[in-house]
C-alpha cells in the first residue's frame, strides 16, 4: 500500500469534508499572523520569485545552526520525513513508532517493504518507553518518536526520555519530532539536539508550520548527528535548491525575532489552562497536553461529538483509534476557543 494512498489522500479527503465557513479547530495551527519581520520579509522578496534561491538560502542554515548551537552541516533543510521513510524503508527492517500518531514517517516507509511495529501509548497517553525498549531487537531500522505527542499533546519525563535516546540510539536511528516542542515549558531542557551534542545517533525534526505560523509555507529542517547528516545529504535529501524564496526569508525573519516564539507561549499555555479548568469542572479526563492542543475524553462516540461542533460550526481534529470517545481540539483565538467551549458544555 503505497504513502499516497495510506496518508496523503485520507488527508485530502479530510480537507475535502472540511466546512468552508467552520471555526478550524482540527489542524492545530497557530491561529496568530507571523512576526511582523516576517510578513515584511515576504513582501520584500516578491520582487524576486522570478529568480531561483540563492545565497539566502546558506544564510539561513546559518542562522539555524546558530540557533541550534550546532555546526551548520548538521542542518538538513526542507520537509524530508516522508523521503527518509522511503529511503530507509528501501533497506527494510522494522520501524518502531507509537499509536495513534503521527504515521507520515511509518506509512512511508512501509510503502516500500518496511515492516512497522506499532506500540500503544502507555496510561498517561505518553510514548511508552519501556514498551518500545522491548521492541527493539537486531532488525530494528529506526525509532520515530514525536514529543509533544500527537494527538495527545504530552511529554515524557526529560532525564527518563533522555536516557532512553541514549541507550536506544547504540541499537538503531532515532528519529525525533518536535513540531509541538515550543509550546512546552522547557524547551532547552526537552529537545532531542541535547542527545546529538552528547554524540548520540539522532535526527530532529522541527518545522516553522507551527509556532511560527507559516503552515501555509510548507518549511522545515532537521538537525542530525555528524555522520547521519553527511550520509542524507550525500544520497541527495534536503538540497537547499528544493526550498523557495518566500519561505527562506520568512524562515530566517522568523528566527530573528526573538520575542515572537516565548510570547505566544505564555498565550497558548493561559488558554490552555482555561481548557483544563473546564474539562476538570466537567469531570472529564484529558491528557497533561503541553501543546498547541488539548486531547480529551468525553464519554460519548466520536462520531456524535464531532457532528455536534459541526452544527455549530467547529472542525474539530479526526477520530485517533482506538481512542473512540476522545477528541483532539486545536486551542485556536480565544473567541474560537470560548465557542468551541460553550459547544462542550451543551454535549
Amino acid at each position: 500500500m503505497s504513502v499516497m494512498y495510506r496518508f496523503y489522500i485520507p488527508t485530502i479527503f479530510f480537507f475535502m469534508c472540511l466546512n468552508a465557513g467552520a471555526q478550524q479547530l482540527s489542524l492545530n495551527e497557530n491561529p496568530y499572523p507571523p512576526a511582523a519581520g516576517v510578513q515584511e520579509a515576504i513582501k520584500k522578496e516578491m520582487a524576486n520569485i522570478a529568480r531561483y534561491p540563492g545565497p539566502d538560502a546558506n544564510a539561513l542554515i546559518a542562522a539555524i545552526a546558530q540557533k541550534e548551537g550546532v555546526k551548520e552541516d548538521q542542518i538538513i533543510t526542507g520537509e524530508i520525513l516522508a523521503q527518509l521513510g522511503v529511503f530507509l524503508g528501501l533497506k527494510g527492517g522494522e520501524f518502531i513508532y507509537s499509536v495513534p500518531g503521527y504515521p507520515v514517517f511509518t506509512d512511508a516507509a512501509a510503502s516500500v517493504g518496511g515492516k512497522v511495529i506499532e506500540v500503544p501509548l502507555n496510561d498517561r497517553k505518553e510514548n511508552d518507553l519501556q514498551a518500545i525498549s522491548s521492541k527493539i531487537n537486531e532488525h530494528t531500522t529506526a525509532i520515530f518518536l514525536v514529543n509533544p505527542h500527537n494527538p495527545s499533546g504530552t511529554v515524557s519525563d526529560k532525564q527518563t526520555f533522555h536516557d532512553f535516546l541514549h541507550t536506544a540510539a547504540k541499537q538503531a536511528i532515532i528519529l525525533v519530532d518536535e513540531a509541538y516542542l515550543e509550546y512546552a515549558d522547557d524547551f532547552a531542557g526537552r529537545t532531542a539536539v541535547n542527545n546529538i551534542k552528547e554524540g548520540d545517533n539522532i535526527i530532529v525534526f522541527r518545522t516553522f508550520a507551527k509556532a511560527y505560523g507559516m503552515a501555509g509555507l510548507s518549511i522545515g529542517y532537521c538537525v542530525a548527528a555528524p555522520s547521519i547528516a553527511k550520509f542524507l545529504k550525500d544520497k541527495g535529501l534536503g538540497n537547499v535548491h528544493d526550498l523557495n524564496r518566500l519561505s527562506i526569508v520568512a524562515a530566517k525573519a522568523a528566527l530573528a525575532d526573538k520575542s515572537y516564539v516565548p510570547q505566544l507561549n505564555k498565550t497558548i499555555t493561559a488558554e490552555r489552562k482555561k481548557w483544563n479548568q473546564l474539562l476538570d469542572s466537567l469531570h472529564l479526563e484529558h491528557t497533561s497536553s503541553q501543546a498547541n492542543f488539548i486531547y480529551f475524553n468525553t464519554g460519548k462516540p466520536y462520531g456524535q461529538v464531532a457532528a455536534a461542533f459541526k452544527a455549530q460550526g467547529v472542525q474539530i481534529a479526526r477520530l485517533f483509534s482506538p481512542y473512540n470517545t476522545w477528541i483532539r481540539i486545536t486551542i485556536g483565538l480565544p473567541s474560537e476557543n470560548k465557542k468551541a467551549q460553550e459547544v462542550l458544555r451543551k454535549l
